[in-house]
């Protein structure tokens, strides 16, 4: 997971680009293979590509980093049209999904040995990349949570800027609700937290199901409490303005992450590179990271796969291994705060050891390490992507003034309803 960042309007336009300029493997002209490699944002691979290569002579990888949206609509027209799509392509957890259902044009990686390296995950993520035998990815990242916190904020507010009190403060989303309260008397100019949308993602994601039974893959958004509890908390602190109201890695959110707009945010581990880049050094040692409420939960995480089309299926296969091998996975956590979706690296002593001066030198290696352990995976449903963005931009329409709590749900659910149809 990485910066999802959204240009519906440019990613078509692109997307077609990226079909007439092909991109499969070949050959260069000195004999050697080359593979393409498509991630939606900055994976950190290129130190790892160049070490592949040095290690592998007869390979040469050429990256294609593109946005989310561009990323996914690239893929989708060119297994449509039969060429044009990279060697390995990353597909991120939400729409792992769809791509399940078009598994004949992706090569079942099975046939390579993949089902051996099945103990090298954890279950359920290991399962996310699976149906019927058919291993579709092999997993990179996850995106267990935490809370990131502004220490010199719940100082001013008369509030603990320990971790652990801190975390003692808020172990459930109802107390993070009491205490944004407290914190608003306190510091009425500071929003609690950087916008509804987060808050109501991260407690989702802590949820069994979200929006489909997992039984039979049925909306059930309308009458699952926990979407329901999620919306009303989430939209009530939109409603009491006490979220800055800015959608994540817009320059909206750059800016009040610089300017210190809001206190609070459920940050996985791969968000702490963003707000390092947002925030520089104005903000350096004035965040913190301590344990969400509700103690864990999943935002984010990839898988690498192999599509069809490509002329070194192998050779593309043997590639996305190595990437996603222990000894990958832990020095992209060390380097770039990639946390590996692997219990033997999220479990490695030097990764549980690791901390991070930017954000108070929190022991960020076992906050992650912790929240991963309790991490349980949830049912998303085949047109979770579908539905999901008609509930972020319900509670937009709270923040923005113009919807009640009340309004905005009725909406959502049945706009929901509407956008699987």
């Amino acid at each position: 997971m990485r910066k999802l960042i959204r240009h519906p309007a440019t990613a078509a336009a692109i997307a077609a680009t990226l079909l007439v300029s092909s991109a499969c493997s070949g050959s260069t002209g000195d004999g050697k293979i080359t593979l393409t490699v498509a991630t939606f944002g900055e994976f950190g691979y290129r130190p790892l590509f160049e070490q592949y290569e040095k290690d592998h002579p007869g390979i040469e990888i050429r990256s294609r980093v593109t946005d989310f949206d561009t990323h996914f609509k690239a893929l989708s027209m060119q297994l449509a049209a039969g060429r044009g799509v990279s060697d390995v392509v990353a597909i991120e957890e939400q729409q792992l999904p769809t791509y399940l259902q078009v598994k004949d044009k992706f090569v079942n990686l099975a046939d390579y040995g993949a089902a051996q390296l099945k103990d090298q995950w954890a279950p359920w993520k290991w399962a996310q990349g699976t149906k019927d035998g058919y291993v579709l990815g092999l997993g990179t990242d996850m995106g267990s949570l935490a809370l990131c916190y502004r220490r010199d904020y719940f100082e001013q507010a008369g509030l603990p800027t320990d971790r652990q009190a801190v975390a003692a403060l808020m172990p459930t989303w109802q107390d993070y609700a009491k205490v944004a309260g407290q914190f608003t008397a306190k510091l009425p100019k500071v929003k609690f937290a950087d916008s509804a949308g987060t808050v109501y993602t991260a407690m989702l994601n802590q949820s069994a199901e979200n929006y489909f039974s997992a039984k039979d893959d049925s909306y059930v958004a309308d009458r699952n409490p926990s979407v329901r509890d999620a919306f009303y908390l989430a939209g009530g602190l939109a409603q009491s303005k006490q979220t800055a109201a800015v959608t994540t890695y817009t320059s909206a959110w750059n800016v009040a992450i610089k300017q210190g707009g809001f206190a609070t945010i459920a940050c996985p581990a791969w968000m702490l590179t963003q707000i390092k880049e947002a925030g520089g050094k104005d903000v350096s040692g004035k965040w913190d990271v301590t344990s969400v409420p509700g103690h864990s939960g999943n935002q984010g995480g990839s898988f690498l796969t192999v599509p069809k089309q490509g002329a070194h299926p192998k050779e593309a296969y043997d590639l996305a291994r190595w990437l996603t091998a222990p000894e990958q996975e832990k020095r992209l956590f060390l380097s770039d705060g990639i946390l590996p979706s692997e219990p033997q690296v999220y479990q490695d002593p030097q990764v549980v050891a690791h901390r991070d001066e930017y954000f108070s030198n929190a022991p960020i290696g076992q906050l992650y390490a912790a929240s991963a352990t309790l991490l349980r995976p949830n049912y998303r449903g085949l047109h979770d992507a579908d539905v999901r963005p008609e509930f972020g931009k319900a509670l937009g329409r709270i923040e923005d003034g113009s919807r009640t709590v009340d309004q905005a749900w009725a909406e959502a659910t049945q706009r929901g309803r509407e956008a699987i149809k």
